[in-house]
């Protein structure tokens, strides 16, 4: 039993849908899974597993940011012995190239933390996704094509909400990086160390550039698109 998640052995399935809002994992449970039992709601973040398409799935909230998510996804590979995790999140277009509820894929992640350069002693490292959940999730995509556009891209993994120094997010867009938040950088980087899966995909809930945003009902509940890919990519071959 890990410090954190507190589930007993067995409990967990080996494909973990990853969402940040502990209510989001409890939607995507009572939505889109098939006997969900709740194993953890140790403070206050939700996890359930259940059943879908007859393959066992769990979901687990991760909290906001990489120190959080970290603490989540080290108990899973760790203690649990989970093989994939998919980050289920959201997050803010950084171009006008995407429109609010766009899906953005991440083939990499981009980084303002210092936590990779505390664990590679300064030096720079290229956190990237599984590429076998990477080509599901974009072949899901296409072979039953969501509402909105699906964008295959950078994200940028940011330790702050409230940017005091928007400016520098500049660059990364000039080196087309598609969208912000703040776990999949750490999450890949993990998932290479534990030697296990990873994919992040995000829907596009705010727009930096626009302004234009979702409310937290939405955030929370209607991003069923990137659910269905998540879930068809994480159990695909």
């Amino acid at each position: 039993m890990s410090t954190h998640i507190a589930a007993e052995t067995g409990q967990i399935a080996p494909v973990v849908l990853f969402p940040g809002d502990p209510l989001r994992a409890k939607w995507i449970a009572e939505t889109f899974l098939d006997d969900a039992e709740l194993y953890t709601e140790t403070r206050g973040m939700l996890g359930f597993t259940g059943t879908w398409e007859g393959q066992r799935i769990s979901v687990q909230g991760s909290g906001m940011g990489q120190p959080s998510m970290a603490i989540y996804a080290n108990e899973l590979f760790e203690s649990y012995d989970v093989q994939t995790v998919v980050r289920v999140g959201s997050c803010g277009a950084l171009t006008e190239k995407l429109a609010v509820r766009d899906i953005i894929i991440a083939n990499g992640a981009c980084t303002d933390s210092g936590i990779n350069r505390v664990r590679f002693h300064g030096l720079d490292y290229a956190p990237v996704a599984d590429f076998s959940l990477l080509r599901a999730a974009v072949e899901a995509s296409e072979s039953e094509p969501p509402a909105s556009a699906v964008h295959v891209g950078l994200l940028l993994s940011s330790d702050q909400f409230y940017s005091t120094r928007p400016e520098l997010n500049e660059p990364f867009v000039q080196h087309g990086v598609l969208g912000v938040e703040m776990e999949t950088s750490g999450l890949y980087t993990l998932a290479a160390y534990y030697g296990r899966r990873a994919l992040s995909i995000c829907t596009v809930s705010d727009h930096i550039v626009t302004g234009e945003q979702t409310t937290a009902q939405e955030r929370e509940q209607t991003f069923g698109d990137m659910i269905r890919i998540a879930l068809r990519a994480a159990t695909a071959g």
